[in-house]
């Protein structure tokens, strides 16, 4: 009999999956990797089993402990289910920006969730940075995962995404295109394709309002580049140490507009019921066209699942109040 142990050894090993309406005219081949095939419906599932997995190893988590992370919310999915599967508490810090759907769906595996405000500088202490620090500060026998500059997120990536890529497009990948958060996708995958072959490009997928692409080309934090912004999963007003900016060959920038214009029409035109960072990342990939050749095998990731959009970029009225349809 082939079975599973646990809901935890269902992860990783997503398919490729061959975009082909919205990148027509594209000369070159485009294969989505398919996160959502993931138990926790997304790519964060992999680096959360890693971190646990690393922080039981060397003592920073102990039986009976409690995990406090702050989340936009796949993380604290990904987090959920392992603390569920190995008897953890979950606790989950999240900002008033994100879906209620994520919010619900947190609650629904378990974890006990704190809703911040979004519109505050990260280091007040109303952030969910440091109301996440806070907690895992104050509860006894808990572990602060932060996944911002926690290693083994990228390390998840680099031992588990990166080597299916590789082996999926029998090396013949060209070029991988994710849209950037905390780092650790990017980071991790592009550091091992790029050990595989030095001349695959890491293109980062950036949004208005975020640090990242005028930091990559000029080395600036420039705090006038951070405004708020609707789109999930991506941009940070924070530089994570795991945003490995040498491996990264550089960032195209998506307006929120876009993001969700795109996420509706991968659902409508490919059958790709995709979160809001997948129109970011598809949208991205049109907007690099200048870099792809014929025989290119770009790679674009997709993070997670349109079932936490319902209620937003797959709202029709949502959709007309933020102005972006008629």
């Amino acid at each position: 009999m082939e079975y599973a142990k646990n809901i935890l050894e269902t992860i990783g090993n997503t398919p490729l999956v061959k975009l082909n309406k919205l990148t027509a005219d594209l000369p070159c081949l485009v294969l989505a990797k398919y996160e959502t095939f993931n138990p926790g419906n997304s790519v964060k599932d992999r680096m959360a089993l890693q971190m646990v997995e690393d922080a039981e190893a060397d003592g920073r988590l102990k039986p009976g402990g409690t995990i406090v992370e702050g989340t936009s919310g796949n993380t604290g999915m990904g987090l959920a289910l392992a603390a569920i599967v190995k008897g953890y508490k979950m606790i989950c810090v999240t900002t008033d920006k994100q879906s209620k759907e994520k919010i619900d769906i947190l609650k629904a595996v378990g974890s006990e969730v704190h809703v911040c405000p979004t519109d505050v500088a990260p280091d007040d202490p109303r952030s969910y940075y440091s109301t996440a620090k806070r907690l895992g500060e104050e509860i006894p026998n808990s572990w602060y995962v932060n996944q911002y500059d926690n290693p083994s997120n990228a390390k998840g990536h680099y031992l588990s995404t990166g080597p299916e890529i590789w082996e999926q497009t029998d090396g013949k990948v060209t070029h991988f295109v994710v849209g950037v958060g905390t780092g650790g996708t990017i980071s991790g995958v592009g550091k091992f394709l790029k050990e595989q072959n030095p001349r695959v490009k890491v293109w980062g997928v950036d949004t208005y309002g975020s640090v990242f692409k005028k930091y990559h080309e000029t080395g600036i934090f420039d705090e006038k580049e951070i405004y708020p912004y609707i789109t999930e999963g991506i941009g940070e007003d924070i530089l994570p140490k795991n945003v490995d900016f040498h491996i990264i060959d550089g960032f195209t920038k998506v307006t929120d507009k876009d993001a969700a214009v795109y996420t509706q029409r991968l659902a409508k035109e490919e059958g790709m019921f995709l979160g809001n960072s997948a129109g970011a990342a598809i949208k991205g990939v049109l907007q690099l066209k200048e870099h792809f050749k014929e025989d290119d095998v770009v790679v674009v990731l997709f993070h997670d699942h349109g079932s936490r959009y319902v209620g937003k970029m797959f709202n029709d009225d949502w959709m007309r109040e933020q102005g972006f349809i008629k």
